[in-house]
């Protein structure tokens, strides 16, 4: 019989991680009992098809601690007088000095809070994100002795101090990643590599079936309706959009184009400012957030699909946009850059066109490239989508952590019986 896991989140339903709620469907699906632990409550006016799937029941922790400080309070005398608690407050002292934060205080309080109240009996515990939500999970699994597993992404792992993340991978049984990147560097970080997993995300290909259509043959001639350029992502630094700004800014004035951006983000407002100075906001529709159903369309409606990944200043990135499987998986032509996991599914010129990052004039001659050869596009887009297909399914990934968790624990029950 499966363990119930109480799988620990930063934020549930959220819009920009469909591939959590994708893994948890799935793990759902293949036999799973979950209850999801999220830090915090959600922000997203809409909500994916794929949320309103899974069946696990949502706890919410405490996102400030003097929101609820009743329910903290009662979490911390409950806490004092158990066995687990010394050993936590240690581990949060020693933490806390390395790192003089609200936020260390605020998942001290919130591990507290988990493990006084338990929800639905928890056998197991599990993090998505190895920078916050671990930290939540690895405190609570000292206090409760429950132990731990961990998906690390992208900026959780960058943006995290080598200490901290050597620690934890110390801790838990097991941590998967989705990119190469970063699973040699858990690996480099740990004396126990084999403990560290590369797992792609991969794509649930039922909810993204075969493009029966046609993309369009515009050649970006004045005489012709507009190419179509779409991209999908938030209005953040690690996704360079005002570096593919500035790319379609350098396109040659007899090119014939228009752009569509879908997605929220802080930097929306900076972004439209600077289609404005570079004069080519009249080619430029923003339509924030939207439905799964809809950006499907707007993949199938496209003739290229464009994400300039960068390493932001403080050292975040991408790991495998699941946009640009998502993209690849319609026979969409897709443009991008070299960092991180997206060499991972993109090959320049076979599948793809992929350039450094921070080079708008690079990447503004791969759009005019594709721009002006429709066949190029049609032979790359069809070329990644057979990559996507025979590589990127996610059933492998659901497979793969079933078999992850059913070793582990077989481990821990012999564990027990030798003990």
């Amino acid at each position: 019989m499966r363990k119930k896991i109480l799988v620990v989140l930063k934020g549930y339903p959220r819009l920009s991680e469909t591939f959590i709620a994708q893994e948890l469907l799935g793990l759902e699906k293949a036999g799973f009992d979950l209850t999801l632990i999220s830090m915090r409550r959600p922000t997203d006016k809409k909500r994916h098809p794929v949320h309103d799937e899974i069946r696990a029941r949502v706890v919410y922790l405490p996102e400030y601690l003097h929101d609820e400080p009743l329910r903290v309070l009662r979490a911390f005398f409950a806490g004092i007088g158990k066995p687990g608690f010394k050993p936590l407050f240690r581990q949060f002292w020693a933490d806390l000095k390395r790192d003089v934060t609200r936020n260390r205080v605020r998942r001290f309080g919130q591990a507290l809070v988990l493990a006084h109240e338990w929800p639905d009996s928890g056998e197991w515990l599990h993090a998505h994100f190895i920078h916050t939500p671990a930290s939540v999970t690895a405190y609570a699994s000292i206090m409760t002795g429950i132990p731990w597993t961990c998906s690390a992404h992208a900026k959780d792992i960058w943006t995290s101090p080598d200490w901290e993340l050597s620690e934890k991978l110390g801790r838990a049984r097991w941590t998967v990643t989705c990119t190469r990147a970063g699973y040699e560097h858990m690996r480099d970080l740990t004396d126990m590599p084999d403990h560290v997993h590369l797992s792609y995300h991969g794509l649930d290909l039922d909810r993204f079936g075969p493009f029966a259509g046609e993309h369009s043959a515009r050649d970006g001639s004045m005489s012709s309706d507009p190419a179509f350029i779409l991209s999908v992502g938030r209005a953040v630094e690690k996704k360079g959009y005002d570096v593919l700004l500035n790319a379609l800014a350098l396109l040659p004035a007899d090119v014939n184009w228009r752009f569509t951006h879908i997605g929220g983000g802080d930097g929306l407002g900076k972004l439209r400012a600077l289609a404005d100075t570079l004069g080519i906001a009249d080619r430029i529709t923003w339509k924030g957030a939207l439905a799964q159903e809809d950006v499907l369309a707007h993949y199938r409606q496209a003739d290229i699909f464009a994400l300039a990944c960068r390493v932001a200043a403080d050292g975040d990135r991408d790991g495998l946009p699941n946009v640009l499987v998502e993209a690849s998986s319609q026979r969409l032509l897709c443009v991008s850059t070299n960092v991180s996991g997206v060499p991972e599914l993109l090959e320049d010129g076979d599948n793809g066109l992929v350039v450094p990052p921070e080079d708008p004039q690079a990447l503004a001659q791969a759009l005019e490239r594709a721009i002006r050869n429709p066949a190029l596009r049609q032979r790359l887009g069809d070329a990644g989508e057979r990559r996507v297909r025979e590589h990127f399914d996610h059933h492998a990934s659901i497979r793969q952590l079933t078999r992850l968790f059913e070793e582990q624990w077989q481990k821990e029950n012999e564990w027990r019986k030798s003990a």
